[in-house]
């Protein structure tokens, strides 16, 4: 028998803070820390910690405030933006080219459509917090490789998210023909729950132009109902499009992200968002996520990892799909040769993104141990190796 909700989460923030503080000293995001504290207290070594209901509702919420977080932290006009000339292109080849990468790979193992598609959709993926710390650690935030390579790991996270919508309510046995049939009908659905999103921005926008100042009502809500009635008003915005992405038959997770992506910092005076943005990082990133990583770490199992051939090819083709989609794309759109390695160096970078996905897709049933034990194993080697390699590929004389 397990121990008692309170007592697991005790033990899951102890270890979590700790690990995550050691692989921060060593200069690696603090996930990779949280992650190996789950593996260690879970099944794999000590077996302290078992996964339970309780603790699964716990997780919900969590992943909920990391796609909020991330929505919040960009600017719909960035991605408007980065749909437009090159770097459209270089965001379809930073994500085409490994999905079709590890597409083959399914095929090579006989995986059903659905595995593929999710095995596809993780590798695919940029972790777009792994992007941003080594270009600040690097100073070089307002440069071309910064803007392209997080325009990328955008849409990157847009697709993949949009894809995982429609698969989530597809059945396990499926054939490809019986996808794009399936993919029609739930088209549909996408339509409808785009045609929201769309409608509120172009809202947004006309108030914008036409100068109302969001803000001045949103200030005598917060007079009127308290200090806490912003940060709750903006739970509520982003809960509803979360219930619309559900009502359709998506996950929560994809209204929850583009609800974010709407709350524009406009909306709120320069230090009440500063204060919002800190409330939801203490809850976040200060307690809810690091118990998120730490309890996906408990689904680690070594015992698993019995097809090392497949493990390998799943890694590999991981690296060099993104290095060789970023350097190629990058070449193209007419980068040097240093600064291309470097951005397929930076698209590299899993984590947060992907490992939500795996996560959901093994809750699901989509994928066995074996499959989502690779991809938390493949997440964790190359958010590792990005920043070293970023470093070695963008600091050579070209």
């Amino acid at each position: 028998m397990g121990l008692p909700l309170i007592s697991s989460i005790l033990i899951l923030v102890i270890f979590a803070r700790l690990f995550g503080q050691i692989f921060i000293k060593l200069k690696q995001p603090s996930v990779l820390g949280e992650l190996f504290a789950g593996i260690i207290l879970g099944p794999s070594l000590l077996g302290w910690v078992e996964r339970s209901d309780a603790l699964n509702g716990v997780t919900e919420i969590a992943v909920f405030l990391i796609v909020l977080q991330a929505g919040l932290e960009i600017d719909a006009k960035d991605i408007l933006n980065s749909m437009k000339g090159r770097g459209f292109l270089l965001a379809c080849l930073g994500f085409f080219i490994p999905f079709f990468s590890a597409y083959f790979v399914g095929h090579l193992y006989d995986f059903t459509t659905l595995k593929t598609l999710i095995l596809s959709i993780c590798i695919s993926i940029t972790a777009l917090p792994v992007a941003l710390r080594i270009l600040e650690q690097f100073k070089i935030l307002d440069t071309d490789i910064a803007r392209y390579s997080l325009s990328t790991a955008i849409l990157n996270d847009i697709v993949a998210l949009l894809i995982l919508g429609v698969i989530l309510s597809l059945p396990e046995n499926i054939s490809s023909v019986d996808v794009l049939q399936a993919v029609a009908i739930k088209g549909a659905k996408l339509g409808f729950l785009a045609a929201s999103i769309l409608f509120m921005y172009s809202f947004i926008r006309k108030l914008d132009r036409k100068g109302v100042k969001v803000y001045k009502y949103l200030e005598k809500l917060e007079q009127y109902l308290g200090s806490e009635a912003l940060f709750a008003f903006m739970i509520i915005f982003v809960l509803a499009f979360s219930s619309l992405s559900e009502l359709l038959g998506f996950h929560a997770i994809i209204g929850a992200f583009f609800g974010a992506l709407l709350i524009d910092r406009k909306f709120f005076l320069p230090e009440r968002f500063q204060q919002i943005n800190q409330n939801l990082n203490i809850v976040s990133n200060g307690f809810l996520a690091p118990i998120f990583f730490t309890a996906l770490g408990l689904k680690f199992q070594v015992q698993s990892l019995n097809s090392f051939g497949f493990i390998g090819l799943v890694i590999f083709v991981a690296i060099a799909s993104k290095i060789f989609s970023g350097y190629i794309g990058g070449r193209i759109i007419g980068m040097p040769h240093r600064e291309a390695m470097g951005l397929g160096a930076i698209l590299n970078g899993r984590g947060v993104m992907e490992l939500v996905v795996a996560s959901i897709a093994y809750e699901k049933g989509l994928i066995g141990p074996t499959i989502f034990t690779t991809l938390m194993l493949m997440g964790i080697i190359t958010t590792f190796i990005t920043p070293p390699l970023f470093q070695y590929v963008y600091n050579r004389k070209s």
